[in-house]
């Protein structure tokens, strides 16, 4: 099952004509669990994070720990609206739960992933994938939305982009289902695509395997140091990852020395190829 929710989405399209003209194209995306605006200090500051995004100079951020409406903890804000609206960008918010509010009359409260986009959303599904539920006691498996997935328009080129947030138990048994259902969810499509994640486990753990034989990882191919992104305070592992398709290619890649969230994000500037389709458009 597909959902389609979206906070703020723009539509845009391109003539024949300009398709034709496309060429290849950089572009700089992030990846960043902002554990509901919560720094290191226990504070909770959109601001902040709002200026890591806008300094790191990231066109297309892959966000988790997003908060709706959720809860005090983060004023019951619209984090993916305010975030959308400081750093003038289109907006995609892919709930994991929706949940009636505690009051009557307030908004549903919301948490999950969500993608802003310096570039026009052409297209954005909620896509579903197992999970264990955490707002349950003794949860089972089962279907839940919370795979964000958008069609982008940069510059003529069109590539999928997603963000995900994986399972964080020890037992690896969610997760490789997960990665299952995502790699099937995207093989649907022949764009080319980025993939933007949480995946809450090491490059080497091995259910990732099947991520990492499709995909290549945008850190390992320009960087031979760990890339450690948790925890913020002190990290000690990698567990937060940009993959991307094999025809994008990967020109650098870092990570951003921050407090504003218990994770660091990483950053990867890639260059996307534009493909000819027969007509002569590219897309």
């Amino acid at each position: 099952m597909i959902t389609l929710l979206s906070t703020s989405l723009f539509l845009s399209s391109c003539s024949p004509q300009e398709e034709a003209r496309a060429t290849d194209v950089d572009m700089k995306v992030m990846s960043y669990n902002i554990h509901s605006g919560i720094g290191e200090d226990n504070a909770y500051d959109l601001d902040r994070i709002a200026n890591v995004i806008r300094e790191s100079k990231a066109e297309v951020i892959g966000l988790q720990e997003v908060d709706v409406h959720w809860a005090s903890r983060s004023r019951l804000e619209d984090e993916v609206r305010q975030l959308a609206q400081k750093l003038e960008m289109n907006s995609f918010f892919a709930p994991i739960y929706d949940l009636p509010p505690k009051r009557e009359g307030e908004p549903n409260r919301q948490f999950g992933v969500a993608i802003l986009s310096k570039y026009p959303i052409l297209d954005a599904k909620n896509r579903e994938m197992t999970r264990l539920s955490t707002q349950v006691p003794n949860p089972a498996p089962e279907s839940g939305p919370g795979l964000a997935e958008v069609l982008l328009d940069v510059h003529g080129v069109h590539v999928k982009v997603y963000s995900t947030h994986l399972d964080f138990r020890p037992e690896a048994a969610i997760r490789s289902i997960q990665v299952k259902e995502m790699l099937k969810a995207m093989s649907e499509n022949e764009y080319e695509k980025i993939v933007l994640g949480d995946f809450n486990a090491k490059t080497t753990n091995p259910e990732l395997a099947p991520l990492f034989s499709t995909f290549y990882d945008t850190w390992a191919h320009v960087r031979s140091d760990p890339g450690f992104t948790f925890p913020a305070q002190k990290p000690n592992r990698k567990i937060d990852h940009i993959l991307v398709s094999r025809g994008i290619r990967t020109k650098s890649a870092d990570i951003v020395q921050t407090l504003a969230s218990d994770h660091r994000p990483i950053v990867t500037e890639v260059t996307v190829p534009a493909k000819v389709r027969k007509g002569g458009s590219a897309e």
